[in-house]
């Protein structure tokens, strides 16, 4: 068993699952476990430690490698340590056919041992960077609202010399890269769709149901603005692609209407995922909508769904640093995703990032979650390379 593997199967048997998705005080939830043992893991090979507070009893795990000489630029390893739920037997890992199983293994329990590791290693070895400062940021709550990474942000230039001495995290931009860890099969991804959650509200006039005539039902209206989404919006944004994500996309994934078989409904909801791309605006989509239900006659009330904004990623590739992790991976241009992650919000708080990271999304939150072992390792070597290859 290799270093990362042995540090995975750990992280997988110390449940950490948001606690937006289980009941108060469920033992399974939050990621204290998982944080107070990557602190422990990291002391232990030298590293500067530290706790940042960001919600009642759940903390960001920042660990520091600081370089030989004065420090000019940084680079930030962001796994998150939180997962959706799970069953008990998801939190036992279980290794089978060169991969292992278990909640969090590709998402992004993997990420965070493939990061750890290759800073470890680097910590232990004579070959540490001479001018680049490393830190590992363990950040909480990026499958609910991102909590991790937006307090990351807001207090970045304590944490981080490159923005201290720069003053403006605008400034530092050159100089710093967020490497986000996500399963993207071990490639450089740049650019990601944002998710905009909107819910569409009809109103009609209620009635008896024997006399249906007589009011206005609130469900077959929101059915017909159901079809113009599902057809004809959709077909809409086909036509606008992006060269990394390709088109936007939407979804309609709950609605609610109605009480009873003997009421006409006065009135009904739906919440609808809407994929955006880099460009693209909340209250864009909200106009274009509009329009649409304009043309055909229909109206309905939109309003914000999420807690908070996720908006697109698109980092410049031709960022110096950027520019070096592909090369240091062998990778001759990068990649796009259609998930929300981290590296937005690092993003729009003025820090460039990247998303990368061992697994594949495909098993991302279903229920047998596994990660292959050799990718994981190949995912800890190459992280190893690239930090090693800076001055």
């Amino acid at each position: 068993m290799t270093r990362t593997e042995k540090l995975l199967a750990e992280l997988i048997a110390l449940p950490s699952v948001n606690p937006a998705f289980l009941p108060p005080r469920h033992p399974n939830a939050g990621e204290k476990r998982v944080a107070d043992f990557l602190a422990a893991t990291a002391a232990r090979a030298g590293l500067d430690v530290e706790f940042q507070k960001v919600l009642p009893g759940r903390s960001n795990i920042i660990a520091r490698l600081l370089p030989k000489n004065k420090i000019k630029q940084t680079i930030l390893l962001a796994p998150h340590l939180d997962t959706i739920g799970a069953d008990g037997t998801k939190f036992i890992p279980q290794r089978k056919h060169g991969r292992l199983h278990g909640r969090g293994a590709c998402d992004t329990k993997g990420s965070a041992a493939a990061m750890l590791a290759a800073l470890c290693e680097l910590a232990e070895s004579k070959s540490r960077p001479q001018e680049t400062e490393i830190i590992f940021a363990g950040l909480i709550d990026e499958e609910h609202a991102q909590a991790g990474s937006r307090a990351f942000v807001g207090q970045a230039s304590r944490l981080s010399l490159t923005f201290w001495k720069k003053g403006d995290r605008r400034d530092a931009g050159p100089m710093v890269l967020a490497i986000v860890g996500e399963p993207t099969k071990l490639q450089v991804v740049t650019a990601h769709k944002g998710s905009l959650w909107l819910q569409l509200e009809t109103r009609g006039n209620a009635a008896h149901g024997a006399t249906p005539q007589l009011g206005k039902n609130a469900i077959y209206e929101m059915a017909r603005v159901v079809e113009v989404l599902e057809t004809d919006y959709a077909e809409q944004l086909k036509k606008r692609k992006h060269r990394l994500l390709g088109a936007g996309t939407v979804n309609v994934g709950a609605i609610c209407g109605g009480t009873q078989p003997n009421i006409v409904p006065d009135r009904c909801t739906i919440s609808i995922d809407r994929r955006t791309l880099p460009g693209e605006t909340e209250n864009g989509v909200r106009r274009e909508i509009n329009l649409l239900l304009a043309a055909k006659r229909l109206s309905a009330k939109i309003s914000r769904a999420k807690l908070a904004p996720a908006p697109p990623l698109e980092t410049d590739f031709r960022l110096p640093l950027v520019q070096s992790f592909l090369r240091s991976v062998e990778q001759s241009r990068p990649a796009g995703v259609d998930y929300f992650c981290d590296a937005a919000v690092l993003s729009a708080g003025g820090i460039p990032s990247v998303v990368f990271g061992p697994g594949d999304i495909a098993q991302a939150h279903t229920a047998d979650e596994w990660i292959s072992l050799a990718e994981l390792e190949r995912g800890k070597n190459r992280l190893v390379r690239f930090l090693n290859s800076l001055s």
